[in-house]
């Protein structure tokens, strides 16, 4: 895709309904703060793109200049909720971050789960999440020809985003819509195949860029004014 296209972040279309009030106290109170992303090869990285943790993780350094800021990324490929909600104790909790971005919803979609079994885990993890000192955002699936390019897959795409949505906001936690954000950006007219890496399900260059840009906008935007400029 070209790298030059410019990257429209759509801000209004993803800004969070919570503020990020772990992370902003941390930002006024230590010096090394520390994120989690939970996930599947979204998060991981596939196909030599690097992926949105270590992007994300440079941005909120250049934003928040002289903070220790990791984003430890505990991302697997092929795992789906019910995998990685076996995984937070050992790589959340363990972790002690103030913020943890749980992805989910690709291979629920990919892979043909159960959208009970996929909602059970999701909401089983975000109560063991609320007992935590820790905000939580969680993004959906990204938008490309394997998850919306056949019928069934649009249908259960259309099924199982709905349900991440209806979850986050009953547990009041945060979601960033990658799928509405990649969804728009077809609308505006980008092809969907430039929007993938070549094999169809994970995201481009352009796109890995332009979601972290997006991402990063509504963190930002979420710990304002409590966030130290």
């Amino acid at each position: 895709m070209p790298t030059t296209r410019p990257c429209e972040t759509h801000p209004d279309l993803v800004r969070f309904g919570h503020k990020l009030p772990h992370f902003a106290d941390a930002l006024r109170h230590q010096r090394k703060v520390k994120l989690v992303a939970l996930g599947s090869s979204s998060t991981a990285g596939a196909d030599n793109i690097l992926p949105f943790p270590p992007r994300l993780e440079m941005l909120l350094r250049q934003r928040f200049f002289g903070r220790m800021i990791d984003v430890i990324n505990r991302g697997i490929g092929g795992q789906e909720a019910p995998e990685e909600y076996s995984r937070i104790e050992s790589d959340v909790t363990a972790e002690a971050p103030v913020l943890v971005i749980w992805q989910v919803g690709t291979n629920a979609v990919y892979k043909s789960y159960n959208p009970a079994e996929v909602r059970a885990a999701l909401e089983a993890g975000l109560d063991v999440l609320a007992a935590l000192p820790l905000d939580v955002v969680v993004m959906d699936s990204q938008y490309t020809q394997a998850i919306v390019g056949t019928e069934a897959a649009l249908n259960l795409a259309n099924v199982i985003m709905p349900m991440i949505a209806e979850v986050t906001a009953s547990k009041k936690v945060n979601l960033f819509s990658r799928f509405a954000l990649m969804k728009r950006w077809t609308d505006d007219g980008i092809p969907l195949g430039e929007l993938d890496d070549g094999g169809q399900l994970h995201t481009s260059e352009w796109a890995t860029n332009c979601v972290t840009q997006s991402l990063f906008g509504a963190i930002d935007d979420a710990l304002k004014p409590e966030a130290i400029t």
